[in-house]
């Protein structure tokens, strides 16, 4: 049995239907036995391993397809639709999410510089927000036995954050090394990027002043356009808006029939500016959309 087939069988024995949290913190397990339709979040710095179908993510337009054996990292916290794509009852989609914490990746690019910068690809650059590689092997069984170790808590509470620490080697020494680094690293662009992207999320519904988000970045507005565009395929301002239709579709989840008051909530003054907005994004008008969202959760309630 190859790394893969393992993978499969670790993720098999944790699933249930949708996303399960596990035991192991920041680490999610996903199935599903048919596709299903693009759902929109916020998604932090992360790295999804596909065992089995095919998923896609896309992010302002462009979307990133990725099946078994590969996998997709994010480095600073993204607006994305996420939708399953390949999944069947006799073949379902499996899936592990591990969050990847900057502090963990810090210590491991401390204690084993410059081995972890010595490998093809470490440059100094701003790189895009989402990238899909292909798993190594040794990536596919170390991600295997982070999951396998859940079915022995005792080994669990000793093991779990060396296999983790295998894991993120793994990434930073592998084809998105450059990025996963940077996701460590507090004074480079990414990090520095990730703090204004931090900043406009908590504050979504307020005016967005660039000067002051280039100044946070302690970069030049010029600058901090380029990089912000390199990272997000946005502006700061079109950042800021599929923040807000994020966050109001969340409310419209709740109060389907507030449509205005979601609108003004999330810091549109238009109502007609809200709904043309969101249509665009999500395909549909607001009031129509927040009805299927309710109605596709009923059953789960």
């Amino acid at each position: 049995m190859d790394a893969l087939d393992r993978l499969k069988e670790a993720i098999t024995r944790q699933a249930g239907e949708g996303v399960t949290r596990t035991a192991l913190p920041g680490v999610s397990v996903v199935r599903s036995p048919t596709p299903t339709g693009p759902v929109g979040v916020m998604v932090e710095p992360t790295l999804a391993v596909v065992a089995q179908g095919v998923k896609k993510t896309a992010l302002n337009g462009r979307t990133f397809t990725y099946g078994a054996g590969q996998f997709l990292v994010v480095s600073v916290e993204l607006p994305v639709l996420g939708q399953v794509t390949g999944a069947s009852a006799d073949e379902p989609f499996l899936g592990v999410v591990l969050t990847l914490r900057p502090e963990r990746i810090a210590t491991l690019l401390l204690e084993t510089a410059p081995a972890a910068t010595a490998r093809p690809g470490a440059v100094d650059a701003t790189p895009a927000g989402i990238a899909v590689s292909d798993a190594s092997p040794a990536l596919l069984d170390a991600v295997g036995r982070l999951l396998a170790l859940l079915e022995t808590p005792e080994d669990a509470a000793a093991l779990a954050a060396g296999v983790e620490r295998e894991v993120l080697w793994r990434l930073v020494t592998g084809p998105q090394g450059a990025t996963v680094r940077q996701i460590g690293l507090a004074d480079s662009r990414l990090a520095l990027l990730a703090r204004t992207i931090h900043w406009i999320r908590g504050h979504y519904d307020e005016t967005l002043r660039v000067e002051e988000l280039a100044a946070l970045a302690t970069m030049s507005v010029s600058s901090f356009h380029r990089h912000f565009r390199a990272v997000t395929s946005m502006t700061p301002i079109q950042f800021q808006k599929q923040i807000r239709l994020h966050e109001a579709r969340g409310r419209l989840l709740a109060e389907p029939g507030d449509v205005a008051g979601a609108g003004f909530a999330v810091g549109y003054d238009s109502p007609s500016q809200f709904s043309r907005e969101y249509r665009r994004m999500f395909g549909v008008p607001p009031s129509r959309d927040a009805l299927a969202l309710r109605g596709a959760a009923a059953p789960i309630r």
